[in-house]
C-alpha cells in the first residue's frame, strides 16, 4: 500500500495543514492505539514534545485518541526525543509518541512512534497503521467503563537526567571544561544544561529561551554559526549544538570549527574498537557519509556499512547484523549500548569522555579524517517530482559517468518536505561542484515548469 501519511521519520508537515492536524493526530492516536492493544493488561502510552506552539494542539489531541480506544496516556512534556524512547521502556509502556518535526522550523510538526523496546516502528507497522486511520474505526473506540485516563509525570526531565549521566564513566567528571551547549530553543533546554553542570562542567547555555517559535531559529545543529561563535568569545573547550528534538549532534572544537556526525562517528567507532567494546567490526552509516569516512574506517581494519537515509533505517540494520555504533553525517549518533535511537546529548558525553581520557583538546581527538570535497545542495518542488521526468533520469546517468570511479552522486526525494537532494562527492572538488550545480539548475528548471 502507499504510504500517505508516513514519510521517513514518522508523520510530518505544516501544522494546522493536512496531514498535521488536529483531526490526524486524533485518528493516528486511534489507530496506534488500536495496534498496539494486546492482551488483558491495562495498556499505556508515553507521550513527549519539543517546544513548537503546535504542540498544544497535538497534545491534546493525540490525548484524546488513544484515550479513547482505552489507552492510558502518560504525558511527560517537553523532553528529547531519546527521553521517550527511553521512558516507554522503563515505564513498560506499550508505545511511546514524541511530537516533534527535529531541525525544521516552528511551523512544522512531527509524530514519531516508539514500540514497547523504545525503538521506531518498521515500515510494515506503520503501513498497519495507515491502514487503520483510513478505516472506520468506531469499533475500536472503547466503552465508557473502559476509557483511558491521561497523568502528567512530574519527574520525567529527572529520570532522564539520571539516564543520561549514567553512560558517562563513574571515575572521571567535566570539572576543568568550559562547555557552550546550544539546546536549540528546543526539547532539551533544561535537561542538557543541568547534566553537564551536575557533572561539573562551566556551562555557558544558550538557545535555552524557547517561545514556541523560535525552536531551531538561527541555532541548533542545524544553524551552528552562533555557536561557534561564543565559543570563541568565550575561550571555551568545546561548543555542543543540538537540533529540536535532540537526537541530533554537532561539535564546535576550541577553535570554533564545527566537527561533523561523520568525524564523530570516526572517534567514537575507532576507540571503541581499541579498547574492545565495538561490536561487528565497523560503523553502520548512511549514504550521505563521507568517503573519507570509510576511506579512514577501511585503513583501520573496520567496515562502514551503508544503509538508506533515516536513522531508524541505520538502527535496524544495527540490531539485524550486532552493530553497535552507527549514526548519520548530520549528527545522529546511534549507540545501542546506551539507547535505542539518536542521543545528541549521551554522544556528546561519549566524545567528552573521550577528549578527557586523551587529554587532547576537541580538535585534535575529533578529526580522524581528511574529507573528500562533498556538496549537497537541495531544489524545491510542487506537484509531481522532477525526478519521474526521462530527461532528468538521462542528465543523472550522464552526470554519474563523469564522476567514475572517482565518486559518488546521489540524487534522492527529502522524506519529510518537498526537496530533491542532489549531492555529489570526489576527489576534484570542481568536478564535484560542477555536477551539483548543473543537475540542480536542470531540476529547479523542471521543477518551475
Amino acid at each position: 500500500m502507499e504510504r500517505e501519511f508516513f514519510g521517513t521519520d514518522g508523520i510530518r508537515g505544516t501544522a494546522n495543514t493536512w496531514p498535521m492536524t488536529a483531526e490526524i493526530a486524533i485518528r493516528a492516536g486511534m489507530a496506534a492505539g488500536s495496534q498496539f492493544t494486546r492482551g488483558e493488561h491495562r495498556h499505556r502510552v508515553v507521550v513527549g514534545k519539543d517546544t513548537r506552539l503546535s504542540g498544544y494542539m497535538l497534545e491534546p489531541a493525540m490525548t484524546a485518541g488513544f484515550t479513547s480506544v482505552g489507552m492510558d496516556v502518560i504525558l511527560v512534556g517537553p523532553l528529547p526525543t531519546p527521553a521517550v524512547a527511553m521512558l516507554t521502556r522503563s515505564l513498560r509502556a506499550d508505545l511511546g509518541v514524541m511530537l516533534s518535526a527535529s531541525h525544521n522550523a516552528f511551523a512544522d510538526n512531527g509524530i514519531k512512534f516508539f514500540g514497547p523496546d523504545g525503538h521506531k516502528l518498521s515500515d510494515r507497522i506503520e503501513s498497519e497503521i495507515e491502514a487503520r486511520m483510513q478505516s472506520d474505526m468506531s469499533t475500536s473506540l472503547a466503552q465508557p467503563v473502559s476509557l483511558g485516563r491521561a497523568m502528567r509525570l512530574d519527574d520525567a526531565p529527572g529520570r532522564y537526567i539520571e539516564a543520561a549521566k549514567a553512560t558517562f564513566p563513574t571515575d572521571r567528571r567535566l570539572d576543568g571544561l568550559k562547555i557552550v551547549v546550544d539546546c536549540a530553543n528546543g526539547a532539551a533546554y533544561k535537561v542538557a544544561p543541568t547534566v553537564l553542570w551536575e557533572l561539573e562542567a562551566e556551562v555557558i547555555p544558550i538557545g535555552v529561551d524557547p517561545d514556541g517559535f523560535n525552536i531551531n531559529r538561527d541555532c541548533g545543529s542545524v544553524h551552528t554559526d552562533f555557536m561557534c561563535e561564543q565559543v570563541v568569545a568565550h575561550g571555551a573547550d568545546v561548543g555542543i549544538a543540538l537540533d529540536g528534538d535532540a537526537d541530533r549532534l554537532i561539535l564546535a572544537d576550541e577553535n570554533g570549527q564545527v566537527v561533523d556526525g561523520d568525524q564523530l562517528m570516526a572517534a567514537i567507532g575507532d576507540h571503541w574498537a581499541e579498547t574492545g567494546n565495538l561490536k561487528g567490526g565497523g560503523i553502520v552509516a548512511t549514504v550521505m557519509s563521507n568517503l573519507g569516512l570509510e576511506r579512514y574506517l577501511a585503513a583501520k581494519g573496520l567496515e562502514l556499512i551503508r544503509t538508506q537515509v533515516g536513522d531508524r533505517y541505520v538502527v535496524e540494520h544495527m540490531r539485524q547484523h550486532g552493530y553497535n555504533v552507527g549514526g548519520e553525517q548530520s549528527g545522529h549518533i546511534v549507540m545501542s549500548d546506551f539507547g535505542t535511537t539518536g542521543d545528541g546529548l549521551v554522544a556528546a558525553l561519549q566524545v567528552l569522555s573521550l577528549v578527557l581520557a586523551e587529554d587532547r583538546p576537541v580538535s585534535e581527538v575529533c578529526r580522524r579524517f581528511e574529507a573528500v570535497p562533498q556538496l549537497l545542495k537541495n531544489v524545491r518542488f510542487t506537484g509531481a517530482s522532477p525526478l519521474e521526468s526521462p530527461r532528468i533520469s538521462r542528465a543523472i546517468q550522464a552526470q554519474r559517468s563523469r564522476l567514475g570511479d572517482k565518486g559518488r552522486l546521489l540524487i534522492r526525494p527529502s522524506g519529510t518536505e518537498p526537496l530533491i537532494r542532489v549531492m555529489a562527492e570526489g576527489d576534484d572538488q570542481d568536478l564535484v561542484h560542477s555536477v551539483v550545480d548543473e543537475l540542480v539548475e536542470m531540476i529547479g528548471a523542471m521543477a518551475g515548469d
